[in-house]
């Protein structure tokens, strides 16, 4: 007997020594009530694969991204660091290149033995100099553009599909492409450590999803419906990805990360109840985001109610491979580990920013969070209104500017907005940045400006009190 304990303890320490396997995962505007682990999910919501990797998970209720878009967000989670030092403000700015300069996951962790790849969106650079193919990442298959791609049509030499720095030509819908090669991969690579990157573009614009998927749902609104078959696809991905691991024997020592890269947009029937608001917004709905850590061997299955962020995955990663973090450029990210595992959090204050010209900006001390929108403020307690239904800046101006001095703190370590304007809107002079001639806007550009027009049609609760600027 004593024998058999002493093996099986011998076992686990060296189970435990074993590097493992580490997978990011990050849907594309993903509503926070559209996944089945969101107690307040509306019954429609068919993703019992995330529920069963959530059941296997610590949830993290209150996890965070440093973005209410997509490659700001993109732009941190892959350095570990705030990208406003590096002057990515807003998608225009992280989506027209993360500087080759910077350090980023794999980088760290192929010189620690790990076979590393990434699949689907980048959105950090837009053309082949960018490619992560470049950025030590042994193996790429995604596309390069913005934020958008077709997800039947993968051989559009406009936005194309590639195989490392390879242009290919593909068949099928993206979504399943996306989670095939991701699964490929894991068998290739599943005697040794690796670090897989998967960026799904689900459920990111354009609405398309096979006519058999989408008939399943009957909400009475054909863009919800859309909406759900692609969370449904993207579900569909994660369980061939989880059964790959099982079957290749190295589930138990694989730490899997899931989060979206922000709040779901309202205008295309996201669902992010029970927060307020949704992308393009500093709001819970526009950064609070579904995020899942789980690995098997290290976590025991529960809930975290603490605050982490998207920057806290880069540490907490290297951490489990046992790499140092870097001493050089230092993370603003935590390794949460630690946390995960059930100990106290430490206190930490949290910040957003979209520079002057987008005018949002938040920060997060405790359970207290202002919010400001140009010259508008909110205060909220978000132990008691996490909803954030009730403004309190007028009650407590003594907060507010505690608050936005400890902002103020902050944003002077970072770099000025690459593009324009400054770095956060001027509530005093209302004046921030050099008055310009209207250009014609892109595509792209009105379709951003129309989903904020309808996200604020649809934010809800509405402030209780009308904000305003505290007094020095």
């Amino acid at each position: 007997m004593k024998l058999l304990v002493t093996l099986i303890t011998l076992s686990a320490s060296l189970f435990a020594a074993e590097k493992p396997n580490i997978i990011v995962v990050v849907a594309d505007d993903l509503g926070y009530a559209d996944v089945l682990f969101n107690p307040k999910h509306p019954k429609e919501i068919q993703t019992p694969h995330l529920d069963s990797l959530a059941k296997q998970s610590v949830i993290c209720r209150q996890g965070y991204v440093s973005g209410h878009v997509c490659s700001p967000t993109r732009a941190g989670l892959m350095t570990g660091r705030y990208q406003q030092r590096l002057g990515l403000y807003t998608g225009g700015e992280a989506g027209s290149g993360l500087p080759m300069s910077e350090t980023i996951f794999p980088q760290y962790l192929k010189p620690a033995g790990y076979a590393t790849a990434q699949f689907g969106k980048w959105h950090l650079g837009p053309d082949p100099a960018w490619s992560p193919a470049l950025r030590g990442f042994d193996e790429v298959f995604g596309f390069l553009g913005r934020g958008a791609h077709d997800y039947f049509k993968l051989d559009d030499p406009e936005d194309p599909i590639y195989r490392g720095t390879e242009i290919v030509h593909e068949k099928g819908y993206l979504t399943d492409r996306l989670g095939e090669e991701t699964c490929a991969f894991i068998t290739r690579n599943k005697a040794k450590p690796f670090f897989a990157y998967l960026a799904f573009n689900a459920v990111h614009a354009p609405l398309q999803a096979p006519d058999d998927e989408i008939a399943k749902f009957k909400t009475g609104n054909k863009d919800r419906d859309t909406l759900l078959a692609m969370g449904k696809r993207l579900d569909d991905a994660m369980g061939r990805i989880i059964a790959t691991l099982k079957a290749d024997g190295i589930w138990e020592n694989t730490l899997i990360f899931f989060i979206s890269d922000n709040g779901g947009p309202l205008a295309q029937s996201a669902d992010n109840t029970p927060l307020r608001g949704g992308k393009h917004t500093d709001y819970e709905g526009g950064i609070r985001v579904p995020f899942l850590a789980c690995w098997p061997a290290q976590l025991t299955p529960g809930e975290c109610q603490a605050p982490v962020i998207s920057l806290d995955i880069l540490p907490t990663a290297l951490a489990a491979a046992g790499v140092a973090a870097p001493s050089e450029k230092p993370l603003d990210g935590q390794n949460i580990l630690p946390l995960l595992r059930g100990e106290t959090a430490p206190a930490r204050n949290l910040f957003w920013c979209s520079g002057s010209d987008e005018g949002w900006w938040a920060v997060r001390s405790g359970d207290w969070k202002l919010v400001g929108e140009k010259a508008k403020l909110s205060l909220f307690d978000l132990s008691k209104d996490f909803s954030e239904a009730t403004n309190l800046s007028t009650q407590m101006p003594e907060k507010v500017t505690e608050l936005t001095k400890l902002h103020d703190t902050w944003l002077m370590h970072m770099a000025k907005p690459i593009k324009a304007g400054e770095k956060r809107y001027d509530i005093a002079n209302q004046s921030n940045s050099p008055a310009k001639k209207p250009k014609k806007m892109t595509k792209e550009e009105k379709q951003k400006a129309r989903d904020l027009e309808r996200a604020k049609k649809r934010q809800s609760p509405a402030p209780t009190e009308t904000p305003e600027v505290p007094k020095p």
